[in-house]
């Protein structure tokens, strides 16, 4: 008899909280941003900008957390990988939908599984990683 333990897949409300968190992050480190979060199958769960935030900070957002997702590391691991010297320069274009290796996206693990990701754009590359890391500790 096998015994599996099931893990909770990502939920709205999760959402909800890595929004929240990231958001309020930003919020008091003086930055507007957007945050995008995706579940295990790329699906998107929930997605705010801020009015203020550039336009653009809602598209870089949602890259990032699917290259978080798709890799299953944190975009800021990454960036090194895909320049030219690279061992993966290519990654950039191999694929009908575009990646995005600036920091800011992180994968959402529970009980050691991928069970989604987040993205945060609109301030610094350090920054947005900052924001995202904190919204990710919030679900522990």
């Amino acid at each position: 008899m096998s015994s599996t333990t099931r893990i909770a897949p990502l939920t709205i409300q999760d959402a909800e909280t890595l929004v929240d968190a990231a958001r309020r992050a930003a919020e008091a480190a003086g930055v507007t941003v957007s945050v995008t979060v995706l579940d295990a199958g790329g699906h998107l769960l929930a997605f705010r900008r801020d009015e203020r935030a550039v336009l653009i900070s809602g598209e870089t957002s949602t890259r990032k957390a699917y290259t978080a997702l798709q890799l299953n590391a944190p975009t800021a691991d990454l960036v090194d990988l895909v320049k030219p010297d690279g061992p993966f320069h290519s990654l950039q274009t191999a694929l009908d939908r575009p990646l995005l290796f600036i920091a800011g996206g992180l994968p959402v693990h529970r009980g050691g599984h991928l069970i989604g990701a987040i993205g945060v754009g609109g301030g610094t590359p350090d920054q947005d990683h900052g924001f995202a890391t904190t919204a990710a500790q919030s679900l522990a």
